[in-house]
C-alpha cells in the first residue's frame, strides 16, 4: 500500500516548484518503507510505499520497457498472476514481481479499456509521456481514496486532502454545500470534500488529463439484480465457495498478516476462512462503560477461542478516546463522524506491532443484507401502500404526539416515501434543524440532501425497496463513511486493510441473491449466515450486528460531558454554526429525553477538523484544547 500524489502544470516545470516533496512528506504515514518521484517537465508523480508484495523489487515510480510510461498506484491487484500470463503471452516483459507492474502492461495492451479487468482495491496514475496523457484512476468500490483539485496553475492529485493542500496551490476554506451535506450524512458524499475546490474522484471513475484539461469519466457501475430462479441452496453454495476463494486470494503478501474479529458474523466469516488455510492472528476493540450488550469482547474472545487464533484485545478509556480524538480527526481529513471509527485506530495500533496487514468484514452488509433498517419496509408495507393524502394526515398525527411516545416513529416514517425517509446509513440533523444551525448567506439556498440521492432512486426504481436501499448504500455510505473511515484510520498507523467481501467476484455472486434470501426468518444477511454453517462458531453465526459500539451516550452525559461542552461552546468556527442552536441542542440532550448523542459528535468532529484543516492548529493544539477543557471534571 502506498499513498499517491501527482501535479500537472501546464507552461511550468514540476521540478523547479519542489511541490512533490511537500505533497509525500504530507502522507509518510501511508508509506514509511520508501519513496520515489518523476518529474517531464508540466508533470510529476510521486510516492510513498508501504511495502508488502515484491518488498525489494517493487520501488516506484515503475515504467514501461521504453521509459515513456510511469506508474504510481496505491495497490493490490489480487489478480496479477492470470493477467502477467495473458500479457507474458502477448509480449510484453517485466521487470519486477509487483502487483503493480502489471497495469503499466496493461494499458499499454488495452488502454483504458483494461481498467476493469482489475481485481483489487487500488487508486493509482499513470503518466503517459508519449500522448501528453495522465489517468487517475479509483477502484470500483473506492476502497482506496483519491482526491484531486482544479487549479488556476493547473491540476493536483493525491491520495489525501492534506497532500492537495500541501501543493499550496489553493487556499483553505471550507465548502458550504459540503458542510450542508456532511451535518446530513455524518460524511461527506462523494465528489465533495469540506475543502473548497478538493474533490473526491468517486469510486469506479477515472480522471483523464490530456494536454492540461481533467474530464472525469466512469468506467463501469455496480448493480444490482436479483435472480428469481435462484435457489436458496444455490445461492448458498455460490455465497461459500467465492467467499472462501477471496479470503485466499486477500493473503498475497510478503509480510505477517492477521484479521479484526468482531462478535458478528462478519469478521468471523473471514477469520474461519483464513483458520482453513493456517495461523491467525485476530484483534478486538472494547470500551470502558460499555454495557454487556454493547461491549463485544467477550462474545469475540469466545469466537477466537474457539478458531484456534493468536487473540489480542484493546480495552479504551473514555478519556482516551477524547484525548486522541484530535489526532484521528487529523487522520480522517473528511471527516467521518462515525464513533466507530476511532475503533478502527485503536485496533491497528495494536496491531501494527505484530502485523502489517488485516483483513476486516467490511462491505458484507451492503452486498448481503446486513443492516436492520434494510427490514423497514416489511414493517411498514401497509402504512407506505397508502394514498399520500392519508399519509400526510398520519405524519401530522405522529408530530402531535410526544416524543418516545410508542408509534410514533412507525407513523413519521410511514407517512414518508422511501425516498425521503431515508438517505442512507446515517440521517444526523433534518433540513429545518440545519438551518437553525447553520446560517446561510443571503441570495442562495443549499442543495437538499434528498436531492443528492434521488438519481440513484430513480435509476434503480424497479427494484424493490430494500434492493434500492442496497443500491444507494453502495452509492454512498459504502464510500464516504465505511471504507473511508477504514482506510484512514488503518493507514495512520502505516497498516494495510483488505476486505475480502468487496471483490469483483464476490459481488457477482452477492448481486444476483434475491431479497427473500437476504432477509428472512427474522434477520438478515441469512443467506450469509447459511453459507456459513459449520464453519463459523454457532453464536457468531447467528448474532446480530453490533459493529463496534461505543458507549458515546454515556460518556457524554458522564466523564466526558464538560471535556465535549467545553469543545462544543470554544468557538462559533470562523462564524459557520450560530452558537445557540448549538448551545440548546446540547441543554436538550442534558435536561429532556431527547438523545442528540450523535449529533453533537457530527458537531464535535466538525470543530475539531476546523481547527485544524483552517484555522491551522497541529492535531496536538486541537488536542490540548479539549483536555485542558476537561481538566475540572
Amino acid at each position: 500500500m502506498c499513498g499517491i500524489c501527482g501535479l500537472v502544470l501546464p507552461g511550468r516545470s514540476v521540478k523547479d516548484l519542489g511541490l512533490l516533496g511537500r505533497m509525500t512528506d504530507a502522507m509518510v504515514h501511508r508509506g514509511p518503507d520508501d519513496e520515489g518521484q518523476v518529474t517531464w517537465g508540466e508533470i510529476g508523480l510521486g510516492a510513498r510505499r508501504l511495502s508488502i508484495v515484491d518488498v525489494a523489487g517493487g520501488r516506484q515510480p515503475l515504467f514501461s520497457e521504453d521509459g515513456t510510461i510511469a506508474l504510481v498506484a496505491n495497490c493490490e491487484i489480487y489478480n496479477q498472476l492470470e493477467l502477467r500470463a495473458d500479457l507474458l503471452a502477448q509480449g510484453h516483459h517485466f521487470a519486477t514481481h509487483s502487483d503493480a507492474e502489471v497495469i503499466i502492461h496493461l494499458y499499454e495492451q488495452y488502454g483504458v479499456d483494461g481498467l476493469d479487468r482489475l481485481r483489487g482495491m487500488f487508486a493509482f496514475a499513470i503518466a503517459d509521456r508519449r500522448r501528453d496523457l495522465v489517468l487517475v484512476v479509483r477502484d470500483p468500490f473506492g476502497i482506496k481514496p483519491l482526491y484531486y483539485a482544479e487549479t488556476a496553475g493547473g491540476v493536483v492529485f493525491a491520495s489525501e486532502i492534506r497532500s492537495v493542500l500541501a501543493s499550496g496551490l489553493l487556499e483553505r476554506q471550507v465548502d458550504l454545500e459540503s458542510l450542508w451535506q456532511y451535518l446530513t450524512f455524518q460524511y461527506v458524499p462523494d465528489p465533495g470534500t469540506l475543502v473548497r475546490g478538493i474533490r473526491t474522484l468517486p469510486p469506479y471513475h477515472y480522471l483523464a488529463v490530456a494536454h492540461g484539461v481533467p474530464t472525469v469519466h466512469p468506467y463501469g457501475q455496480h448493480t444490482f439484480t436479483p435472480d428469481p430462479e435462484l435457489t436458496l441452496a444455490e445461492a448458498t453454495e455460490q455465497v461459500r465457495d467465492v467467499l472462501r476463494e477471496s479470503v485466499a486470494a486477500h493473503l498475497m503478501s510478503d509480510v505477517p498478516f492477521g484479521a479484526f474479529l468482531s462478535s458478528g458474523i462478519d469478521s468471523s466469516a473471514v477469520v474461519a476462512l483464513m483458520r482453513e488455510l493456517g495461523p491467525v492472528s485476530t484483534f478486538s476493540v472494547g470500551f470502558e462503560e460499555a454495557s454487556q450488550a454493547q461491549s463485544e469482547l467477550a462474545q469475540a474472545r469466545q469466537t477466537a477461542q474457539a478458531l484456534g487464533t493468536d487473540h489480542h484485545e484493546v480495552l479504551i478509556s473514555p478519556d482516551r478516546y477524547a484525548d486522541d480524538l484530535a489526532r484521528m480527526v487529523w487522520y480522517q481529513e473528511g471527516p467521518v463522524a462515525d464513533p466507530a471509527a476511532p475503533g478502527i485506530f485503536f485496533l491497528t495500533e495494536a496491531a501494527r506491532s505484530e502485523v502489517k496487514v488485516l483483513l476486516s468484514g467490511e462491505g458484507a452488509d451492503e452486498l448481503f443484507g446486513g443492516y436492520p433498517i434494510y427490514r423497514e419496509p416489511l414493517a411498514l408495507g401497509r402504512l407506505t401502500s397508502l394514498p399520500p393524502s392519508l399519509r400526510r394526515q398520519l405524519r401530522r398525527l405522529g408530530e402531535r404526539m410526544p416524543v418516545g411516545m410508542r408509534g410514533r416513529s412507525l407513523l413519521l416514517r410511514g407517512s414518508q416515501t422511501l425516498e425521503e425517509r431515508y438517505v442512507g446509513g446515517a440521517k444526523m440533523f433534518s433540513e429545518d434543524a440545519k438551518r437553525a444551525l447553520l446560517p446561510w448567506p443571503e441570495g442562495s439556498s443549499p442543495t437538499p440532501s434528498t436531492a443528492l440521492t434521488a438519481p440513484v432512486y430513480r435509476r434503480f426504481s424497479a427494484l424493490d425497496e430494500p434492493t434500492r436501499m442496497q443500491q444507494l448504500d453502495l452509492s454512498f455510505w459504502l464510500a464516504g463513511d465505511i471504507l473511508m473511515k477504514a482506510d484512514k484510520m488503518s493507514m495512520a498507523n502505516s497498516i494495510e486493510l483488505r476486505v475480502p467481501f468487496l471483490d469483483r467476484r464476490v459481488f457477482e455472486v452477492a448481486r444476483h441473491i434475491p431479497t427473500a434470501f437476504k432477509l428472512a426468518n427474522g434477520t438478515t444477511k441469512y443467506v450469509l449466515r447459511e453459507a456459513m454453517r459449520g464453519i463459523v462458531p454457532e453464536p457468531a453465526r447467528e448474532r446480530p450486528k453490533l459493529g463496534f459500539p461505543v458507549p458515546t451516550r454515556q460518556w457524554f452525559m458522564g466523564r466526558l460531558r464538560d471535556r465535549v461542552q467545553a469543545t462544543l461552546m470554544d468557538s462559533d468556527c470562523g462564524g459557520l454554526l450560530d452558537q445557540k442552536a448549538v448551545a440548546a441542542l446540547w441543554d436538550e440532550h442534558q435536561t429532556t429525553n431527547h438523545d442528540h448523542t450523535r449529533r453533537l459528535y457530527t458537531l464535535l468532529v466538525f470543530h475539531l477538523w476546523y481547527d485544524m484543516f483552517i484555522a491551522g492548529k497541529s492535531p496536538t493544539d486541537a488536542g490540548v484544547a479539549t483536555a485542558r477543557a476537561g481538566s475540572a471534571s
